[in-house]
């Protein structure tokens, strides 16, 4: 059976996806310092690393934001584009195995889709995401190595960092937990280490972006927000994503395959709509 790729170009990385009918074949992720180069070196190291024909692959679905560099079909073989938000929709939902949600792409920066059947609705977005986790790293703990940052995540403690509701009440506040966040950064000690940095950062992130999506959701009948993109596969934000749940009426999915969501969701609607 002929197969078929699902490529997310996006503003850092390009992740690239195969099925072969309604079985996934594998998946890769690269650095995208130039979109283009990205879009065809990625094919390449999946077509390499999984022992793939190019005479195999039927045909090539592109989203995200590098996909505007392609403007022809790729190596002859049929080449289609989807809309970003209605990859972000369907891959949230068909991973999540939910028929509504809100599907949240936590990439570069994090764009929020309120999806539903057939029905996908970019809702918002915010520059909060994987680019500010590597900018405040690179200033803060002097790297951009995600490998050496997701290190650091495992020993870091936010009391070295943020200020808490106990640091500055001394009774408990109705709905406000001793140990929620008062303020992110707002107590730093001297002696802080990179890992307890590192947590700080990735806390703030994640809080932001939780918290903006609850507040999309208040007013609706929602209560599963989906979340995928690069920063999901961090095991260290299920705690702080499983705390905002305790204060609020939601629920947080990160389903497996959730960094891959968007090139996944390409090839719904692909299979969907253009086969």
């Amino acid at each position: 059976m002929k197969i078929v790729l699902g490529i997310d170009a996006g503003a850092s990385t390009t992740k690239i996806v195969g099925f072969r009918e309604n079985i996934k074949v594998g998946s890769i992720q690269v650095n995208a310092e130039d979109q283009l180069t990205s879009i065809y070196g990625a094919i390449g190291k999946f077509l390499n690393l999984y022992s793939i024909s190019l005479k195999d692959v039927y045909s090539i679905v592109l989203t995200g934001v590098g996909s505007s560099f392609i403007l022809d079909d790729i190596y002859g073989i049929k080449t289609y584009r989807v809309n970003e938000f209605d990859a972000i929709g369907y891959g949230g939902l068909y991973l999540s195995q939910k028929k509504l949600a809100l599907v949240v792409s936590m990439g570069t920066g994090t764009a929020y889709v309120k999806a539903c059947d057939d029905s996908m609705i970019h809702i918002g977005g915010s520059g909060v995401g994987g680019g500010t986790l590597l900018g405040l790293s690179s200033i803060l703990l002097g790297t951009k190595d995600i490998d050496i940052i997701n290190g650091y995540f495992k020993s870091g403690q936010l009391k070295n960092v943020d200020l808490s509701i106990g640091d500055i009440c001394n009774e408990p506040i109705p709905s406000l937990p001793l140990d929620l966040t008062a303020s992110n950064f707002g107590n730093i000690l001297v002696n802080a280490s990179k890992s307890d940095l590192s947590i700080g950062i990735l806390n703030m992130i994640c809080q932001t972006i939780g918290l903006l999506a609850i507040f999309y959701v208040k007013n609706d009948d929602i209560k599963d927000i989906v979340l995928t993109g690069t920063l999901s596969k961090f095991s260290v934000i299920r705690q702080i994503f499983d705390r905002l749940e305790l204060l609020h009426n939601v629920k947080f999915i990160i389903p497996n395959d959730s960094t891959f969501a968007t090139s996944i969701g390409a090839i719904i609607y692909y299979n969907k709509f253009f086969r």
